[in-house]
């Protein structure tokens, strides 16, 4: 009787976990710098094994699952409607290191955060939460995918959105396989930037001034304080303007005027004109926030206005005239 019970207890457990299969993504583990890499394909169905080019996506920040699900289904796993993409590409997003690619919201903490103990971070993302890991780990996943027979390479885009445009940025100066990169919602001359901006809109002080030396006191530091480790703080407050400026491919930056990084895209456009870099082109939405939801004088969003669809669609259509 035992036994029976034992087992019925193992079936029921496997039952109930979720894999990323289950929700129509191919999954693929890589060994990378001694740490399993989870990466997700998604792909139009029936069509995963048809040769096409890679949509590499590059997320944002915090310790969230590629996948979050509840009792009515799967969460958005991408911001865009990732349909407008699948007749071209096959689209890939990597997890964060640390934090598992499938998890139930009930499991997870504010902003769909995986925390342990004490909601800490775990320590293998926070000691591997900094641009050049990404940078590199992501690299080194493009290498890989190019030796699978379902991957065209005669095109590889590169999108990133938030922190993940700083990665792609970098990225696509590394990787000489990229043709397109999409930067989006990114602070060309650095996080701390938009620190500065948002204490000054709702605090009136410059305390980020004083958080900012503390930060370069302590660049390498990887300890967990509550939020990024300097290191990371660091790292990505360092411009991608540099990065930027260096292409040659096709990039397209995309940004709300009412983010807080917002003055620096237009620094950038004023001095790409200036550089005469017309591979730039800058796609500028008004009266939007980070996440191109709009917002009031006193600067709350408005969550009822989805604009994150269209975003999409300008960048597909960006890139079939590129």
């Amino acid at each position: 009787m035992k036994k029976i019970f034992f087992l019925l207890l193992i079936s029921l457990t496997t039952f109930g976990q979720k894999k990323p299969e289950d929700f129509g993504y191919k999954h693929l583990t890589y060994g990378y710098k001694k740490l399993t890499i989870d990466l997700l394909i998604q792909s139009k169905k029936g069509e995963e094994n048809i040769q096409k080019p890679l949509f590499f996506w590059c997320q944002g920040s915090m310790p969230q699952p590629l996948l979050k699900y509840d009792e009515t289904g799967l969460y958005g796993t991408f911001p865009f409607d990732v349909n407008d993409f699948l007749d071209e590409f096959h689209v890939v997003v990597v997890g964060k290191p640390g934090v598992p690619v499938v998890s139930d919201v009930k499991d997870l903490k504010k902003n769909y955060q995986y925390l342990v103990g004490n909601d800490s971070v775990p320590k293998t993302y926070s000691d591997n939460h900094y641009l050049d890991y990404y940078v590199e780990r992501n690299d080194f996943l493009i290498k890989k995918l190019f030796k699978e027979k379902w991957v065209s390479k005669n095109k590889l885009v590169l999108a990133g959105h938030s922190e993940g445009s700083t990665i792609a940025a970098k990225l696509a100066t590394k990787n000489k396989k990229v043709t397109h990169l999409i930067y989006s919602g990114g602070n060309p001359y650095g996080r701390i930037l938009n620190i500065l901006q948002e204490q000054i809109f709702k605090f009136k002080d410059y305390d980020a001034i004083k958080y900012w030396k503390v930060v370069v006191a302590n660049k390498d530091n990887l300890d967990y304080n509550g939020g990024d480790t300097y290191k990371a703080t660091y790292d990505f407050s360092q411009p991608s303007a540099k990065y930027l400026k260096k292409l040659k491919i096709p990039v397209l930056i995309t940004y709300g005027t009412k983010d807080w990084n917002a003055p620096y895209n237009d620094l950038l456009q004023v001095e790409s004109i200036q550089l005469h870099l017309k591979n730039l082109e800058f796609k500028t939405y008004f009266d939007v926030e980070h996440n191109f939801f709009p917002v009031n004088e006193n600067g709350e969003p408005n969550y009822e206005i989805y604009n994150w669809e269209n975003v999409g669609k300008d960048w597909k259509n960006w890139l079939d005239k590129n």
